[in-house]
């Protein structure tokens, strides 16, 4: 049952080319920093990322696309990436836009597995071109089909050896869905607790859903945009 692996290394060991990865966190907040450091460092290629973004040119998810380990993307928000900007306009990237609630659904979908989901979400938009509508009591709504992954990778605030998880905040968001949608999740933790030391009550992700755990060590928990508060309290932006 313990399934707490030695390096962030080990816990890729089998991510090759061409493989779906969900990863989890919101913007810059919960990435699963020492993980995407270790697939960077493999190199494997062709990768179809599927998370709510894509990191910032320089951080977060944003590492693998500048290295061009990544062929396609799906998420709900790509605005703070130059380079994703530029690889996306020159036909580079292949780039599947999601409205947010209708990606996190698409995850569940497909940790559940339901077969997909009718919304009105998108109707009458790009967004539903080429999909099946459906009239529902007067009312337009296209199919959403299901995501899933050959590999989740999300940073977890706490765990046990048997892979039992803890977010904290933010950094929760889509992550738990995650879990349920791949093949194999890797976990990373801030902190590895003793089995029984987390109350039952407040797990977000079960053993079952966890295949490798991993310590990380030197979080940066990157900040996209910082602000701060001058005296007179009108907000000033910093870069």
């Amino acid at each position: 049952m313990n399934k707490v692996v030695a390096s962030a290394q080990e816990a890729v060991k089998d991510v090759a080319d061409g493989a779906v990865i969900m990863s989890g966190g919101f913007g810059l907040c919960g990435n699963p920093e020492t993980l995407i450091a270790a697939i960077h460092a493999k190199g494997v290629k062709g990768l179809t990322v599927i998370s709510n973004n894509c990191g910032t040119t320089e951080l977060g998810l944003g590492v693998l696309l500048k290295a061009k380990q990544v062929k396609k993307m799906v998420a709900s928000y790509v605005g703070e990436n130059k380079e994703f900007e530029r690889q996306f306009l020159s036909k580079e990237l292949e780039v599947e836009l999601n409205p947010q609630g209708t990606l996190a659904e698409r995850i569940r979908a497909g940790g559940c597995g339901i077969g997909g989901f009718y919304t009105p979400t998108g109707v009458g938009t790009a967004i539903a071109e080429g999909k099946e509508t459906k009239v529902i009591d007067g009312r337009e709504y296209v199919l959403e089909k299901p995501l899933k992954a050959d590999f989740a990778i999300v940073r977890a605030w706490k765990a046990d050896p048997w892979g039992n998880l803890v977010f904290r905040k933010t950094a929760r968001n889509f992550s738990p869905l995650m879990c349920m949608a791949a093949k194999v999740t890797i976990a990373e933790v801030e902190q590895l607790v003793p089995v029984g030391a987390l109350d039952p009550d407040q797990i977000h992700v079960p053993s079952i859903f966890v295949k490798r755990v991993v310590v990380g060590q030197g979080y940066q928990k990157w900040i996209e945009k910082r602000t701060v508060r001058p005296k007179g309290g009108t907000r000033a932006a910093v870069s």
